[in-house]
């Protein structure tokens, strides 16, 4: 006879599942509650203690842990030695395992867990046995998901015995799980320890979701999302329209969700290609999509807009003149959704907490051979603001420099933001020279330039960018500082009227 091996965590569909298994002629061995709602459903089972002729002990956290289980596990059933070992010692074959894991992840999320209860959740059983199982997988079969178990039994009805492949499967399954099992508990430690680097790192995702495809049509891809820290995030938006989101959709609307988290006033974030092509903030989203959109009318087209008000009929009226992929928002009016939602192809994403900026995950980039690991940049300014130049900014120049400091963040380095009523007008992204990306946003922001005010994510290593800003007629600088040559960029401000102030802070971003 058979023997299968429960004890689970997660109950659902066990019952029935065991009952199948006892039709088809199989012995069950179980333990604790398990045991318990199986006796309860009329099954017939031996108790764990039997086997191991030892009583269940500490609290329950030592049952498994014994040879005549893992014996019966892990001996190779064509090996003679093994085979007479097990015999010699009276150790009875174990056929299947189905077991999952205490509720570490559960616990360790939940409000108000103490750290004892979360420690009381580090399985030590279960891990070890459905390890054992997996190892021997062309022995034995294990189970730890319960949407496995007609997959199993359908083997075994039709077949008599599970298959190499399907025992493969679930063996690959079994070491999927609980490496990300010993990943939570790894990094529950170290943020007891406050360690943020750890010597050796392992990082925990979940739900993969399928896309289309990556980057480009010849890259596979999936999204794969945090244990938490979903609030506020694409991976945690409700899909209120559309089909599903590709790759670079969340790709560059992620990049507009970090630029909006800096802006408390009603604001519209515009992003193409991960980088911003129009922000503007108002009195009112109506009056901040206007700026975004007057930004750049061409490059809007297709791209991805963020806001952080609820969208109103109003607003989606001015959106649906033209093409827009994605829409994020907190929420929307149930007029705002019926205009919306009258564009086919327009995905609509409502995000409830989308100001949420508290996040302790990590900035991680891949190269090759490894991966570069950082904080968030979660910081805007440095200690104190210093007007470096003779004149002072005024009020309205200064609300601009700091929205423009916001701003200035999301955009790719070497980066500029020339702003005018708290709107961008003009946008220098992605340059290997700064004053090329200086050109460039005066150019876009065209005859507007007079009378406005430029953001620099990194500070000027020449005074020549001063003087493109000053022949064009800004009259407010914001960058870091910090260059050998500030000086000269000083002098060139003083000389054209400019006033300029340094943070202590760059927001380089690659």
């Amino acid at each position: 006879m058979k023997t299968a091996l429960i004890s689970v965590y997660d109950k659902r569909g066990i019952v029935d599942f065991s009952l199948e298994l006892s039709k088809l002629g199989w012995g069950i061995i179980s333990t604790g509650g398990t045991s318990k709602i199986l006796k309860e459903a009329g099954i017939k089972v031996v108790d764990v203690s039997e086997i191991t002729k030892f009583p269940e002990i500490l609290d329950g956290r030592v049952k498994t842990l014994h040879p005549n289980i893992h014996g019966g596990l892990l001996y190779k059933r064509n090996n003679k030695e093994h085979i007479k070992a097990v015999k010699d010692l009276n150790i009875n074959s174990i056929d299947m395992v189905v077991n999952n894991l205490y509720p570490f992840e559960e616990t360790v999320k939940k409000e108000g867990a103490t750290q004892e209860e979360i420690i009381e959740n580090i399985d030590i059983g279960g891990p070890s046995m459905i390890r054992a199982a997996a190892k021997n997988y062309k022995d034995v079969t294990v189970v730890v998901e319960p949407s496995d178990y007609e997959k199993v039994l359908d083997e075994l009805k039709s077949k008599g015995e599970t298959s190499i492949e399907l025992r493969q499967y679930l063996a690959r399954k079994v070491f999927e799980y609980t490496a990300y099992y010993d990943s939570l508990i790894s990094n529950y430690f170290n943020r007891l320890e406050s360690i943020d680097f750890p010597e050796k790192i392992s990082l925990s995702f979940k739900d993969k979701e399928e896309l289309r495809y990556g980057e480009n049509p010849h890259q596979k891809a999936a999204f794969y999302k945090e244990v938490d820290n979903l609030e506020g995030t694409i991976a945690g938006a409700n899909k209120l329209h559309g089909k599903e989101l590709s790759f670079n959709n969340i790709n560059d609307g992620n990049g507009a969700l970090e630029i909006l988290k800096e802006f408390e006033e009603p604001t519209i974030v515009a992003v193409k290609h991960a980088n911003p092509c129009g922000i503007g903030s108002g009195k009112d989203l109506l009056t901040a999509y206007n700026k975004a959109y007057e930004s750049d009318k061409i490059s809007i087209f297709g791209g991805i807009i963020a806001a952080n008000r609820e969208i109103d009929e109003e607003v989606a009226k001015r959106i649906n003149e033209i093409f827009i992929e994605i829409v994020m928002a907190p929420s929307f009016s149930k007029e705002a959704l019926k205009v919306l939602t009258a564009k086919k192809n327009i995905r609509i994403l409502e995000i409830p907490n989308i100001m949420k900026k508290d996040y302790s995950s990590y900035d991680i980039k891949k190269v090759l051979g490894g991966i570069l690991i950082q904080e968030r940049n979660t910081q805007l300014l440095g200690e104190e603001l210093k007007v470096v130049t003779n004149r002072k900014p005024t009020d309205r120049e200064m609300e601009d420099l700091i929205f423009g400091w916001k701003a200035v963040k999301g955009v790719k380095s070497n980066g500029v933001l020339i702003v005018k009523d708290k709107g961008t007008i003009g946008i220098g992204m992605g340059e290997v020279n700064r004053v090329w990306a200086v050109k460039a946003a005066i150019e876009r922001a065209g005859d507007k330039v007079k009378g406005s005010v430029l953001a620099s994510d990194g500070f000027f290593p020449f005074k020549d960018s001063v003087e493109a800003l000053a022949e064009a007629g800004v009259t407010a600088i914001i960058q870091p500082g910090g260059s050998l040559r500030d000086e000269e960029s000083i002098i060139e401000a003083d000389k054209n009227g400019i006033a300029m102030i340094f943070t202590g802070m760059r927001h380089f971003k690659h």
